[in-house]
């Protein structure tokens, strides 16, 4: 998760900037209102998608059994196995608490969570319904989200969500090159520690894996003057959740933020932080899931013959 504490925040608008430039090739033309005017279009019409199926979903978490349970200590992250046709939750424990989210087919972990197609497909933030999709060229759910007792947040008076694919991550070298500072429990270092634990490995060997993340429980919008990415205190409660629906064999990576609940800071040791906890559940049943999805069916071969 990135974003500088909010009073830095440059308060400075488009029309603020376009008036201090000086170049006369940036004068608005007489008809800019009219180009403005223009009407918005979707980008990616996904009605060809196959629509969630909320009875189908619900069906398998009727019985659904607990198998396994990973705690993640504050400031750290540690790895978990998910088998496909299972379930896995991130809940909330002693506190307000966000964490940052990587997910690979665990078969091959070049292919993994595509958070800027989740995010075209579906929207900046995700809730119950949406799917986390993989990386190019197999383009695939890699799990389903199927609860999210943060549901009924929506979107507040700011324009702030929760559970969003906007930002990518706090990581050390941003860190670095803003506050001049190493810091080692960014969730990037995080997630590179416990896949390195997880594959017994070396950081340099693993790190460029590390992905852009879903920012679990995280609240975020852009401001509405700047466009900036904003962050503010996480609605989480203890005992929230939200749930998955593994669409094949997913490796997952949670970190906890160091920024905690995200109200002031993250990437120092200055805010409170709680653990989370990783749940995995069998489902009751199977009966009407078609199985893995398919890697893209396009050819790969981009027009050269």
């Amino acid at each position: 998760m990135e974003n500088p504490d909010k009073p830095e925040i440059v308060k400075r608008t488009f029309d603020e900037a376009f008036a201090a430039e000086t170049d006369p090739t940036l004068v608005p033309p007489e008809d800019a209102e009219q180009r403005k005017a223009a009407p918005p279009v979707i980008c990616y019409k996904v009605e060809q998608l196959p629509p969630y199926d909320a009875a189908l979903y619900n069906s398998f978490r009727t019985g659904m059994e607990l198998i396994s349970r990973v705690e993640i200590p504050p400031r750290d992250a540690a790895a978990f196995e998910v088998p496909k046709g299972h379930f896995f939750r991130i809940v909330s424990k002693d506190g307000p608490q966000v964490g940052d989210l990587n997910l690979f087919n665990s078969a091959d972990l070049t292919e993994r969570f595509f958070s800027g197609k989740t995010r075209q497909l579906h929207a900046t933030h995700v809730t119950t319904g949406c799917r986390l999709w993989s990386t190019l060229p197999s383009l695939r759910p890699l799990a389903t989200i199927t609860h999210n007792t943060l549901a009924w947040y929506g979107w507040d008076s700011d324009g702030g969500g929760v559970h969003d694919v906007i930002g990518t991550r706090c990581d050390p070298y941003t860190n670095k090159m803003l506050s001049g500072v190493d810091y080692h429990y960014c969730c990037h270092s995080n997630l590179t520690r416990a896949l390195c634990k997880h594959k017994d490995c070396k950081p340099e060997e693993i790190e460029h894996l590390v992905h852009d993340v879903l920012n679990v429980f995280m609240c975020t919008g852009f401001t509405r003057d700047t466009h900036q990415y904003f962050m503010k205190a996480s609605p989480v409660r203890p005992g929230d959740y939200i749930e998955f629906f593994a669409e094949m064999d997913v490796l997952g990576v949670l970190s906890a933020c160091p920024g905690g609940d995200c109200s002031a800071s993250h990437s120092d040791d200055v805010t409170a932080c709680y653990p989370l906890v990783v749940e995995v559940y069998k489902a009751g049943t199977l009966e009407g899931w078609p199985g893995p999805p398919s890697q893209s069916s396009y050819p790969k071969t981009h027009g050269i013959a």
